[in-house]
């Protein structure tokens, strides 16, 4: 087996095992060192004793029998499939793999960072990925693929942008080599639009988005093709291009109702209310927002979304009374929401605007200028940072403090236009 030094050493760890006590009485302390790191090759005899201490054996199932189960839970690993039921298949291959050698073992150990990322349990993916770091140089093509792939998956949650980008880009250096298939590649370079994205990079988000859709769309996946409209939509909105951006979104529109996916007609009513609201249609941007509420099953994180723009397009045209029942909402979506990653930066935005709507005008400025810009421009947020600096500086303005209202116009018309990268 050609990873059998390694798979010995992930055994080892897992059962809090020294090298000095799985060696003892076996081999020496050093060679034990070379067969773990893939530098000594060992006789059946050692192997077979160091597989009995550590209380596991060398299957007598196939390899490709228990590749072809293993697979069938890899591919499942996506957020559409059923939580449970990717629980399930889990603790059916744990069973066979704490208790054997195979060629999946080190495959196996490195989707669970992504099958911990599934059930949005992040300190457990990452333990798994301290406790995979130590061998990953020694990785495999396709292990270091899929180990800086995750590792990409497990930043972008964590919304390190740059960090997972950088991973992402890792992968695609060994993909060629790895022998990845192609739809699992467009898969990654669907990913790395979406980092772009996030980082304003809008060229290199419309690249990755067409070079993944032309692999979609010649595999005929008219749902992923849909997400990636939705990517180039994004894109061409922030460079103005709105027809553009417009017809993408429609076309994303089109192929979710087509094939009945409601979290690409979510996404397709969300981006349609922000883009019509950065158009200034609030009239359509209320309607698509109002919509996407309505679908079944939304994204708590979405329902906020939705939510926040629609307490901001009220207060714009001046109904502040509708405004205040979108309040409610967000703070009885925000009680659930407590243990979640984006909690805090709705928290900022419900109470940036009840401030405003109540009229607590100091704590508005306050809160914006002390605690939720420079929180966003810490985290890189800087959509979002423009966004709340001209609302600052608009409302400082009104009030004749035009020094500051100025500082804050300036700074977000240099990033709305500098190129952030």
């Amino acid at each position: 087996m050609r990873d059998i030094g390694y798979t010995i050493k992930l055994h080892r760890t897992k059962r809090n095992l020294t090298q000095e006590e799985l060696s003892e009485g076996i081999v020496s302390l050093s060679y034990l060192s070379k067969i773990e790191n893939q530098k000594a090759r060992a006789n059946p005899e050692i192997i077979q004793a160091l597989c009995n201490r550590l209380g596991i054996e060398l299957t007598n199932i196939s390899d490709l029998q228990i590749e072809e189960q293993c697979k069938k839970w890899y591919d499942m690993l996506y957020d559409h499939f059923d939580k449970q039921e990717i629980m399930t298949r889990y603790k059916e291959l744990q069973k066979v793999m704490d208790r054997s050698i195979n060629n999946q073992t080190i495959m196996f150990e490195i989707h669970k960072i992504r099958y911990y990322i599934i059930l949005r349990d992040f300190q457990k993916a990452l333990h798994k990925m301290n406790e995979l770091h130590e061998m990953a140089d020694s990785f495999n093509p396709p292990h270091k693929y899929y180990w800086n792939k995750f590792q990409g998956n497990y930043y972008s949650f964590k919304e390190e942008h740059q960090q997972s980008l950088h991973c992402y880009k890792k992968a695609e250096k060994v993909h060629r080599s790895a022998e990845i298939e192609e739809e699992e590649i467009a898969d990654l370079y669907y990913a790395i639009s979406i980092q772009h994205s996030h980082l304003l990079n809008g060229l290199e988000t419309i690249n990755y988005a067409e070079k993944a859709m032309a692999v979609f769309q010649r595999n005929y996946n008219f749902i992923r093709c849909a997400q990636c409209h939705i990517m180039l939509g994004i894109a061409y909105q922030r460079i103005k291009m709105y027809d553009l951006a417009l017809e993408n979104y429609n076309q994303a529109m089109y192929l979710g109702k087509l094939n009945n996916e409601e979290q690409v007609i979510q996404l397709a009513y969300l981006n349609l209310g922000l883009f019509y609201f950065t158009t200034g249609n609030s009239k359509k941007s209320i309607e698509n927002y109002a919509l996407a509420l309505k679908t079944t099953d939304l994204d708590d994180e979405l329902r906020l979304d939705a939510i926040t723009h629609l307490i901001h397009s009220f207060y714009q045209n001046n109904e502040n009374s509708k405004a205040k029942e979108y309040l409610t909402l967000a703070w009885d979506a925000l009680r659930l929401s407590k243990e979640k990653e984006y909690y805090s930066f709705y928290r900022y935005t419900t109470q940036v605007y009840t401030y405003l709507l109540n009229g607590e005008l100091k704590d508005f400025v306050s809160i914006l200028v002390e605690e939720f810009i420079p929180y966003l421009k810490q985290r890189k947020n800087y959509q979002y940072a423009v966004f709340y600096s001209k609302l600052l500086a608009s409302y400082l303005e009104d009030t004749d403090k035009h020094r500051g209202s100025m500082q804050y116009y300036k700074w977000s018309y240099v990033k709305s236009w500098g190129g952030v990268r």
